[in-house]
């Protein structure tokens, strides 16, 4: 199972990065990194993610100030899950 993120999913995490880096937090790279390292889980279990406005999914990764939602489309028969925005949950809703 192959995983690709959109340019509009690696814009969030640079956003999020950016977010993280102005508040001073001092791992904020370390703590981006954790986050793709969650979204890896979908190479194994696609459907694991809470069901969106079809056909799309959402993966809740941690909590309250480290929780973030990734966005994704699974395509079973092109083996391939598709990242196409990436939040925290805080936020109201997805940029852009």
């Amino acid at each position: 199972m192959r995983i690709e993120f959109s340019a509009r999913a690696l814009d969030d995490l640079e956003r999020l990065l950016d977010h993280l880096v102005l508040h001073g937090v001092a791992n904020a790279g370390e703590r981006i990194a954790d986050l793709v390292a969650a979204i890896d889980i979908l190479s194994r279990h696609p459907r694991i993610g809470r069901p969106a406005e079809p056909p799309l999914r959402e993966l809740v990764i941690g909590k309250d100030a480290r929780g973030y939602i990734a966005l994704y489309a699974y395509r079973p028969e092109q083996d391939v899950v598709r990242v196409v925005a990436i939040r925290s949950q805080r936020e109201a809703g997805y940029a852009g």
